[in-house]
């Protein structure tokens, strides 16, 4: 139903898709109510949690090291390679040993053009999710705070990404857009950011930020929308330790930005909220739990 609603919205515009990595799983049409999967696992053990920590720093350490071989072996020339392979590849490896399956609804544009691609934020699975998708020439936001944990921070580095500042630093956050709009617009990369700004643990879809359609606007790049859905019992919200289950990852239809002024960005982010509001009121019930998924 809200398909229709969104398809029909002047924002938004019908795409063609482009492949997923075989590893993950796309969407099934009949029902599936994954609120069945967090009710038949138990609650994390600490021997499960400390296995999970040292399984991923070690694919952190692993993958960095290998990221870091490649890219002095061609002169930091592979950043794509270093981005949809192998950051793909530890995505994967992480949700892996969660044991956390990750479920694709709908695949992104085929198109090879700038994209501005957007998601809620409701855990930090989101990320794993995002970069296991490999999506092609993309770039991404992450906080600043992460560039602490060194091999994360050197990963970052390699496939270029754009470190965050605390919203108490008003200028320093304007500046890294404004670094961030001049890079996309000489190399014609897609990014991927939240509007949320940060992670959002009430199970609602948060205020947006200004930033994605500012650089929408600014780049007239059309914006890719995906909606993470997950459910409390597996979402590890603030934690890197997840407990099993399954996340479902939805893309929405192109928005089109075509003839988006600067003037409107407050009306136009409102509007995509809407979108969003709307898309998660069919998939989450009043009280927080999740629905019957039909795709």
């Amino acid at each position: 139903m809200l398909l229709c609603v969104l398809v029909s919205d002047p924002l938004v515009q019908p795409s063609r898709t482009q492949r997923i990595p075989a590893s993950i799983h796309y969407g099934q049409r009949e029902m599936t109510d994954i609120r069945t999967d967090s009710e038949s696992q138990p609650g994390q053990s600490w021997l499960r949690r400390v296995f999970i920590a040292i399984g991923g720093v070690l694919i952190l350490l692993t993958g960095a090291t290998i990221m870091l071989l490649v890219s002095l072996l061609t002169l930091f020339q592979t950043r794509r390679f270093c981005c949809e392979v192998i950051a793909a590849a530890m995505g994967r490896a992480a949700l892996k040993i969660s044991r956390v399956k990750l479920v694709v609804h709908g695949s992104p544009p085929a198109e090879a053009r700038q994209w501005i691609y957007i998601s809620n934020h409701t855990s930090t699975l989101d990320m794993f999710a995002v970069i296991a998708l490999s999506l092609p020439r993309t770039r991404y936001f992450l906080s600043g705070f992460l560039r602490k944990i060194l091999p994360l921070g050197l990963v970052g580095y390699l496939i270029r990404v754009f470190w965050t500042a605390p919203y108490s630093f008003p200028e320093k956050r304007r500046a890294i857009f404004q670094h961030a709009d001049s890079v996309l617009r000489a190399t014609g990369d897609s990014v991927y950011l939240t509007p949320e700004g940060s992670r959002i643990l009430t199970g609602e879809i948060a205020h947006f930020n200004r930033g994605a359609f500012h650089l929408a606007t600014s780049l007239q790049a059309d914006i890719v929308p995906m909606y993470v859905q997950t459910t409390h019992p597996k979402d590890s919200g603030m934690e890197l330790v997840s407990e099993p289950g399954v996340v479902h990852l939805h893309f929405l239809p192109v928005i089109s930005t075509a003839g988006w002024q600067t003037e409107d960005i407050d009306a136009n982010r409102d509007a995509v909220h809407q979108l969003y509001q709307k898309y998660h009121s069919v998939y989450v019930e009043p009280g927080g739990d999740v629905l019957k998924v039909t795709e």
